[in-house]
């Protein structure tokens, strides 16, 4: 499975000289990746408190990757895990103390895979494949 977006949206993007406006898809953003800042402790102790986690959208998403969803308007960083088949079924945190999350009927929900964690010391870095 593949995460991909399906919106034709466009957005505006204003010229060095402020005069021209270009159209351009947003799935060219959306295909970059970014980082995020861990502010919980569901995904305790792989991901600390703190640590800044890098996503890349564009991603294979597997069994057992460590994805960004978004859920009922909410970004949720945890573990999938997929049924027999491979589909996408739910995400769990390392806690156990965190509920799973039921995605059977929502695959669509993912948003990207964590690649790379960083810590505050080098360390702490480490990169997930």
């Amino acid at each position: 499975m593949k995460a991909s977006s399906s919106k034709s949206d466009s957005f505006e993007i204003a010229i060095d000289d402020g005069s021209k406006v270009i159209d351009q898809p947003s799935t060219c953003i959306e295909a970059e990746p970014f980082a995020l800042q861990v502010i919980d402790k569901s995904m305790a102790p792989e991901f600390d408190l703190g640590c800044v986690i890098i996503i890349d959208p564009g991603e294979r998403i597997k069994d057992g990757a460590f994805v960004l969803a978004e859920i009922d308007g909410e970004y949720i960083f945890r573990q999938l895990i997929c049924d027999d088949a491979g589909a996408a079924s739910r995400l769990v945190a390392l806690d156990p103390d965190w509920p799973d999350i039921d995605i059977k009927d929502r695959p669509s929900c993912l948003r990207g895979v964590i690649v790379q964690r960083t810590g505050r010391r080098r360390r702490g870095h480490k990169r997930y494949d």
